[in-house]
């Protein structure tokens, strides 16, 4: 990853996501969920389209829903995105899949859910096993996922920067198993997006990779806002 800081960012069509990325380059992921297309088919048929104008594609569950994940893995399978978001549970079986396909460009996370305890993780994020809500340490979740080799954090629901000492716990003990990637999720807007990112880069993260949704959405035209991406990558980051 070229940059410390990428925006997982959606699109309200092909022309708006060409226009994302012809203002942010790489510095922009977007977003496709497959929770909303009728089938794998439909899903793939979107990103390959994306993907002949060149706009790097995040393949995603739909608002981190865990039955969505065979979906995900079957449709990055099919067409070597540059992001894949995972439940934790499917992570390494994601992670297999593609190295078997030799995507070895290919970021994958798995999603780990915050407890309202810093230091402490779900990671129960699965179809099945979110029904079980038993809090294991940020090291432990972490270790999980550096042994297998998923690279990526995706932690959510953050609400904002509520839980930036939450935030703090995982990102730096995912720093300390050598897990470099970050990506906190959920209520981040052009406002709170500083700090949130800044927690993350000084607790040892290397490249942090904010998911902005529907905050950068205009209401009228359901497209993301060329000028908050442009406001977003502008924003100076406090790097050692």
């Amino acid at each position: 990853m070229k940059h410390k800081v990428i925006f997982n960012v959606l699109a309200k069509d092909v022309d708006n996501a060409k226009e994302l990325f012809d203002a942010a380059g790489d510095r922009v992921l977007v977003g496709i969920m497959v929770k909303n297309f009728p089938n794998e088919e439909a899903a793939i048929e979107q990103v390959e389209l994306y993907k002949q104008h060149n706009i790097p594609v995040s393949v995603g569950l739909g608002a981190g829903d865990p039955a969505m994940w065979k979906k995900v893995a079957n449709v990055s399978a099919e067409t070597h995105p540059e992001h894949i978001n995972q439940v934790f549970p499917a992570a390494g079986y994601t992670l297999g899949r593609i190295s078997q396909l030799n995507f070895s460009n290919t970021i994958v996370n798995a999603l780990i859910e915050p407890s309202g305890t810093p230091g402490e993780v779900l990671i129960s994020t699965g179809q099945i096993s979110s029904e079980y809500k038993e809090k294991v340490s940020c090291e432990m979740a972490a270790a999980m996922l550096a042994e297998i080799g998923v690279p990526s954090v995706k932690f959510y629901p953050i609400n904002g920067d509520e839980r930036l000492d939450e935030v703090a716990a995982m990102v730096k003990a995912a720093a300390q198993a050598g897990l470099k990637i970050f990506e906190p999720t959920g209520g981040i807007d052009v406002e709170n997006v500083y700090r949130i990112v800044q927690t993350c880069l000084e607790n040892g993260a290397e490249t942090v990779i904010p998911h902005l949704y529907t905050s950068l959405i205009n209401k009228e035209t359901g497209k993301t806002e060329v000028e908050k991406i442009n406001q977003l990558i502008n924003m100076e980051w406090n790097v050692d």
